[in-house]
């Protein structure tokens, strides 16, 4: 789609802070996170709803944030234990799913997103690579 930020980056035309991608998801850090480490993971073809998406591309999604989401708690260490995995489906109109460290519930609150500076999505992205191996 040639207005959709997503297809942007996965096209390269946008840079990102890239921490995994396959031939048929990506993921990487939101430039604005609500934590430290809150990536995106998205589909590579273009859809809007999550629920339009075929089967397969849905349990391909959720299987793939599994070692991502391990890779989160071995650097956030977050106090809860978890990683959070929201699908919220508004803001930018292509599927994505945000993994959260989630430290307590109300982590996972819009209002709270910030912008972090270049470095430091740098080093949590490279953080994050270095943990997924």
């Amino acid at each position: 789609m040639d207005n959709c930020i997503f297809c942007k980056i996965i096209s390269g035309k946008i840079p990102s802070y890239k921490i995994w991608e396959d031939d048929k998801a990506l993921a990487f850090l939101t430039i604005r996170p609500h934590k430290n480490g809150h990536v995106l993971i998205i589909p590579k073809i273009h859809e809007d709803y999550f629920f339009d998406l075929d089967d397969e591309t849905i349990k391909d999604l959720v299987v793939k944030a599994k070692p991502i989401a391990r890779a989160l708690k071995k650097v956030y260490k977050p106090r809860s234990g978890k990683i959070s995995l929201v699908l919220m489906g508004m803001g930018v109109p292509h599927v994505h799913l945000h993994l959260i460290p989630l430290d307590k519930e109300d982590d996972i609150d819009p209002k709270k997103a910030f912008d972090p500076t270049p470095e430091q999505l740098t080093e949590d992205m490279n953080k994050i690579k270095e943990a997924l191996g």
